[in-house]
């Protein structure tokens, strides 16, 4: 299964960054550009321990939706969303924040994957997504840190 992990610093403590991070509205901002909104789920504010977002967005000139449910919440330290329905087979996303010791945060993403369709999907993920998924949370990481700098 395809993995990928980006490391961001961000220059704001962990508690701060956890909870942008859980905000629906700030994550569509930071997917402006795919034209990212919340459709369904909890749709403004921050999520929580087993809640749901519906996400439509742009992507390769296709309209997709995908939901996710966080599946694991240890605030300010660690959550996980992972795709209840979508267009991967799997999507498990665990979102890591430790303090970088000057009141920061080094905030890591772990991400793991998988296309549907066999064979298929097994070359999309390595030849399209595993350049293009880790490109979409780097500008995700960007946006996020510069609302704090």
């Amino acid at each position: 299964m395809p993995h990928f992990e980006v490391v961001t610093a961000v220059p704001a403590p962990p508690d701060l960054v956890f909870a942008a991070c859980l905000d629906v509205e700030a994550h569509t901002r930071s997917m402006a550009a795919s034209s990212e909104r919340a459709v369904d789920g909890r749709t403004r504010g921050e999520l929580l321990l087993g809640e749901t977002v519906t996400f439509q967005a742009r992507h390769f000139g296709l309209t997709w939706r995908l939901t996710a449910r966080i599946t694991s919440y240890n605030p300010p330290r660690r959550f996980v969303d992972e795709q209840e329905s979508g267009p991967f087979k799997r999507w498990r996303h665990a979102h890591h924040f430790e303090p970088d010791g000057s009141g920061g945060t080094v905030m890591k993403d772990v991400i793991d994957f998988a296309s549907p369709l066999g064979p298929v999907g097994r070359i999309v993920d390595s030849v399209v997504l595993s350049r293009y998924l880790p490109r979409l949370i780097r500008i995700r990481n960007a946006y996020l840190a510069s609302t704090f700098g």
